[in-house]
């Protein structure tokens, strides 16, 4: 379904969950607003024709005044757009159709974005020409060649990427391999055993043989991927500030 009504009970499924896998316009309307009389035709044309690639949620301020208060809505029409859980995009006001059609195709994925979907190597590769030094991809092919034993290529597939906690991870990661170092806590990273893959770094981290830092790098990596709400994310980042600080 493309357009659906939301109210405060529906919207952290409809809106907030919702947004987790494909992202959703939230429409912020009222009965007696005659702006939001025009913008809201154009808002459902939009979702409609993206054939459920975009969803638009209706939400009725003055039945919903919680949810209008929780998101500062101080004029009406107001538009906000949800990817994983969260606002990423927003106007306020009726806009004339090419800005709503610009707005929503915004929220679309680009063809680098399905590419990496996929997640093979071709496509990975094309992505990474689309998209050069694209963090997710990079770190994605770094990972394939590295499964394969193809160290160099894995490295220089990383080499373009910048402010990526991942890629310096792994970057390290390669370089402390390439000089034999630490292959009980890579097996370990390897077959699933995170927390032990993470004991054992944390344990090189007083280990003064000068590769402290690139230590750090893949710990700091690896909590990356894991999220900032993991449990173990939590825990490792305390043991690892008692180390560093």
């Amino acid at each position: 379904m493309s357009v659906v009504d939301v109210t405060e009970a529906t919207f952290a499924s409809e809106v907030l969950e919702r947004s987790r896998s494909v992202p959703v316009v939230v429409d912020f309307w009222a009965e007696w607003c005659g702006p939001c009389r025009t913008l809201g035709p154009l808002l459902e044309q939009a979702a409609q024709e993206r054939d459920g690639d975009v969803v638009l949620a209706k939400l009725d301020t003055d039945a919903n005044q919680r949810l209008a208060a929780e998101f500062q809505i101080q004029g009406i029409p107001a538009v906000k757009a949800f990817r994983d859980g969260r606002v990423t995009a927003e106007f306020v006001g009726a806009q004339p159709k090419p800005v709503v059609e610009q707005f929503f195709d915004a929220l679309l994925p680009s063809e680098a974005d399905l590419l990496v979907g996929r997640g093979d190597e071709q496509s990975l590769r094309e992505a990474l020409t689309l998209q050069p030094g694209r963090a997710d991809a990079a770190v994605a092919l770094a990972r394939l060649l590295l499964a394969r034993g193809d160290r160099v290529q894995a490295l220089a597939a990383l080499e373009p990427v910048r402010g990526s906690f991942q890629a310096d991870g792994l970057s390290s990661r390669l370089r402390l391999e390439g000089d034999g170092l630490l292959a009980d806590a890579f097996s370990a990273l390897d077959l699933g055993a995170t927390q032990d893959g993470l004991d054992l770094l944390l344990a090189a981290m007083a280990d003064p043989n000068g590769h402290r830092d690139d230590v750090r790098r893949v710990i700091v990596g690896e909590l990356d991927a894991l999220g900032n709400e993991h449990p173990l994310a939590r825990e490792v980042r305390r043991r690892l500030a008692t180390l560093l600080y």
